[in-house]
C-alpha cells in the first residue's frame, strides 16, 4: 500500500514503513484527533472523563480505581486524576466497600447519568458525529477491525 498517496499529506514521508508500524501510529494519530475533536464537543467534561464513566457503567458492580485502570487501559495515577477532576463536578463519587473495608468503589451520581441522557443515550449530535466517523465503512470491514485490534490487545497483554 502506497501510505503517502493513501494519507493525502505533503508533508510527511512514509516510505517503506511496515504496516505494523504504520497501525500504530496511525492508531495514536486517530487517537489524538478524535480526543481534541471529542473534547470540543463535550462542553461540561473532556473526552477522558466521559470515556471513565462510561468504563465505570460497564462494570458489573461499582469498580475500584485498580479494576477501572484496567478497564480503561490506563495507569492507576492517571485513573485517580481523572475521577478527581469528575469528584469536583459531582459527576463521581467513592464509597467504602461493604465486604472489604480497604477498598473504595466509584459510583456514578445522578448529574452524570443527566449528562450521559443529554449527550449519549439521546444525543442525536453525538450519534451523528459517530456515523460521520464510521461513514463508508462496512460491517464486515469494522468487524474486521475489532478483531485485529482486540488480538492486538491480547498480544500487548503477554508481553
Amino acid at each position: 500500500m502506497n501510505y503517502d498517496k493513501e494519507m493525502k499529506m505533503d508533508k510527511v514521508e512514509f516510505g517503506d514503513m511496515p504496516p505494523q508500524a504504520f497501525l500504530l501510529g496511525l492508531l495514536s494519530a486517530f487517537d489524538n484527533r478524535f480526543q481534541a475533536a471529542a473534547d470540543a464537543f463535550f462542553k461540561e467534561i473532556t473526552w477522558k472523563q466521559f470515556f471513565a464513566i462510561i468504563c465505570i457503567n460497564l462494570c458489573k458492580e461499582a469498580p475500584t480505581i485498580n479494576e477501572l485502570s484496567d478497564v480503561m487501559g490506563s495507569s492507576h495515577q492517571n485513573v485517580k486524576q481523572i475521577l478527581l477532576k469528575l469528584e469536583k463536578k459531582g459527576f463521581v463519587t467513592t464509597v467504602v466497600d461493604e465486604k472489604d473495608k480497604r477498598k473504595q468503589r466509584i459510583i456514578v451520581t445522578d448529574e452524570a447519568r443527566r449528562f450521559l441522557e443529554e449527550n449519549d443515550n439521546n444525543g442525536q449530535q453525538s450519534q451523528y458525529i459517530i456515523g460521520q466517523i464510521f461513514n463508508g465503512i462496512s460491517d464486515k470491514n469494522l468487524q474486521t477491525t475489532i478483531q485485529t485490534i482486540m488480538k492486538m490487545e491480547r498480544n500487548l497483554s503477554e508481553i
